[in-house]
């Protein structure tokens, strides 16, 4: 089962909505059809009705990255167990277009797509998927970027778990904002010290004679 493809709907739906800056895409039935991609049939059932729906999942899904995050992995994996439990999976069997060098199916895994409406099919799905990328991997590796005021969610695949943000936008727009504060740090404690020394120096001028 190609278990990055599957977690990654989860990621893709969370990201639809950044509450810091107050932003939402998920506005239309036709981002909730981009969700899918072009190719899936879930996407073509999808209705207007859904958009709510999306958005509901969306919370409860951004909930379970919250607590991971904040190393919660109990409440974490809480959440995501309510998720599964109301969006059940039909795992099948499939070798479509996938065929070895002998022309055989290469069998693998697949979550079949035919639930009642378009919310529970994409709900199961990405429940599915971040239970198995949760299990295999780690609650630990599951994370909202650190880049405030971003704080999308991430999937940490790296070697080891060092993963902070969700982009390498993000990281550079960390690193030179942690690169300027430090040097206003640096300016701020030398001009401190030159204060400190020119004070130093007045005082000494200003002591009479008698007074040493």
């Amino acid at each position: 089962m190609e278990l990055a493809y599957y977690s990654d709907y989860a990621v893709r739906l969370v990201n639809t909505e950044e509450p810091a800056r107050n932003k939402d895409s998920l506005t239309s039935v036709e981002a909730v059809r981009e969700l899918f991609g072009a190719a899936s049939q879930m996407a073509r059932r999808a209705t207007d009705a859904d958009v709510t729906r999306f958005r509901s999942v969306r919370g409860r899904l951004r909930a379970v990255f919250t607590a991971a995050d904040e190393g919660d992995h109990t409440q974490a994996v809480d959440l995501l167990n309510s998720l599964l439990l109301e969006f059940p999976v039909s795992p099948q069997i499939s070798g479509h277009d996938y065929l070895d060098d002998e022309g055989r199916p290469r069998w693998h895994m697949h979550l079949a797509d035919h639930p009642s409406n378009a919310t529970a099919g994409y709900a199961a799905i990405a429940a599915m998927g971040l239970a198995f990328h949760l299990t295999e991997f780690g609650a630990d590796r599951l994370g909202l970027c650190q880049a405030s005021p971003c704080r999308n969610a991430y999937l940490d695949t790296s070697t080891n778990r060092s993963r902070r943000y969700c982009s390498d936008r993000c990281a550079t727009r960390a690193n030179v904002a942690a690169y300027r504060a430090r040097k206003r740090l640096e300016a701020e404690r030398t001009e401190e010290t030159d204060r400190t020394g020119l004070t130093d120096e007045k005082s000494q001028e200003s002591t009479t004679p008698a007074d040493r």
